[in-house]
């Protein structure tokens, strides 16, 4: 007698749950079918559709795409909207956004906290050993990062440059061209990221954050 099929159970992430509703959202407030929103991020509608659905975790890179196809921040898309809007706001460490790449193990944590309209961005990034972050797309002009190794060492990369950080040294890079950043050696890496955007950037044009 034939054994009945087994069926895959499988363990939904709220993070990616979350980010994914957060997507189709936006998609949607742009009125963006998923053709359209394939064709100005450059990514594949499949990968879009499982992204929206929480069945798959992008990568840093693609969640980049897709937060400048839309016409806001990382943050926004891993953040809260409903989260109090004050001018003095404290973020603990457990209340950290965390973005894991769970093939990499590359892990970047939001410091600065999730506030409409704000010019600068502070992150933490781990990469484990022998490991890269993807390369990130361009942002849009006049965007910069300040990067600050705190631990072992970070090897900066665009198309034409690499820079080797050591602990203890910063360095400061426009970030209009494609660039990423990784990590060459045995043990784990530790930086530091402040991100200053133009003051348009993280607002959409109809004037929604």
């Amino acid at each position: 007698m034939a054994k009945p099929a087994t069926r895959k159970v499988v363990r939904e992430d709220p993070v990616s749950r979350a980010f994914g509703d957060r997507v189709r959202i936006l998609r949607e407030q742009a009125n963006l079918t998923l053709e359209q929103f394939s064709k100005q991020s450059g990514v594949s509608r499949a990968m879009l559709s499982k992204v929206e659905r929480g069945e798959k975790s992008p990568t840093i890179g693609v969640a980049r795409r897709i937060a400048l196809a839309l016409e806001t921040s990382f943050s926004t898309l891993m953040g809260d909207d409903d989260a109090p809007r004050r001018a003095f706001a404290v973020v603990r460490k457990d209340q950290r956004q965390i973005f894991r790449d769970s093939k990499t193990g590359f892990e970047r944590f939001l410091l600065s906290p999730v506030m409409a309209g704000m010019a600068v961005e502070v992150v933490l990034h781990h990469l484990p050993p022998k490991t890269s972050t993807g390369k990130l797309p361009a942002y849009p002009q006049g965007t910069s990062k300040h990067v600050l190794a705190t631990h072992g060492r970070v090897t900066v990369r665009t198309k034409d440059t690499e820079t080797v950080l050591d602990e203890g040294d910063s360095l400061y890079f426009e970030v209009d061209v494609e660039h990423w950043f990784e990590n060459k050696t045995a043990r784990r890496c530790e930086y530091y990221l402040v991100i200053s955007v133009p003051p348009s950037y993280g607002r959409r044009s109809d004037g929604k954050a």
